[in-house]
């Protein structure tokens, strides 16, 4: 099926740099110009046509559900990958990802609940172009935050994806934590696996099956609570 692709919003992290905040609240949940952080991935995914999203959760997990619900009220249905009552804790992303995959399907959109996007679109046309293309995973990348300098993989000129080293541009970009992704790309780690995902996309650019494409819009990773606060002093964007 390549319409309607369903989604994972990875919540499960403690965000210890935006501590003392995060102490009584998960980092994807704080407000963000009137609403949570994840909202903004939510009502963005309900626009593109996604109607089934998985929120995985592990850090004040309790607290998803009661802001949330079923979803309904953004036309979505939301499925709670309780890693911390199944697991003791977070799983990382490739984890949390395999943990995930009975409730999605051979294809599927990922984006980090605590990042801030407001101008990025999971764009169904290019969701179908990737379900038809046979790689593993489509990421976007940004240009690289002040925190991360040195970013994580170069552009090939075929658009493939570079684990160590640059394209013909002499650059490194540095993952926006915004992908299309095969459930073959996690599927070999057994449910309750913790396992961090950039082993698993580094491989798969070995194996050229990574597609890569600069996204240049409004992009955040929010990390700190200065960096909360300058957000929401921001003129706010439009609508998403």
């Amino acid at each position: 099926m390549t319409d309607n692709l369903k989604a994972i919003v990875l919540a499960a992290g403690r965000g210890e740099r935006m501590r003392p905040l995060t102490d009584t609240c998960p980092k994807p949940l704080l407000p963000v110009r009137g609403k949570p952080l994840i909202v903004w991935h939510l009502e963005a995914l309900a626009a593109a046509g996604v109607r089934e999203v998985v929120v995985n959760t592990a850090w004040l997990e309790e607290q998803f559900p009661a802001a949330l619900g079923d979803g309904s009220r953004w036309g979505l249905k939301i499925h709670y990958s309780m890693e911390g009552r199944d697991h003791g804790g977070a799983l990382e992303t490739a984890g949390g990802i395999a943990k995930a995959l009975p409730w999605l399907g051979e294809c599927f959109w990922v984006v980090s609940g605590d990042i801030f996007a407001p101008e990025f679109r999971f764009d169904a046309q290019q969701a179908r172009a990737f379900v038809h293309s046979g790689r593993l995973a489509q990421l976007w990348l940004v240009p690289n935050p002040p925190f991360h300098p040195r970013g994580d993989f170069g552009i090939g000129a075929d658009g493939l994806g570079l684990a160590d080293g640059t394209g013909p541009d002499g650059q490194r970009w540095t993952y926006a934590n915004l992908a299309l992704m095969r459930r073959e790309l996690c599927a070999g780690l057994p449910p309750g696996t913790r396992a961090p995902l950039g082993p698993l996309l580094r491989k798969g650019m070995q194996e050229r099956l990574i597609g890569v494409e600069i996204y240049r819009g409004r992009w955040e990773n929010v990390g700190t609570p200065a960096q909360l606060q300058a957000l929401n002093m921001d003129a706010p964007p439009a609508s998403a």
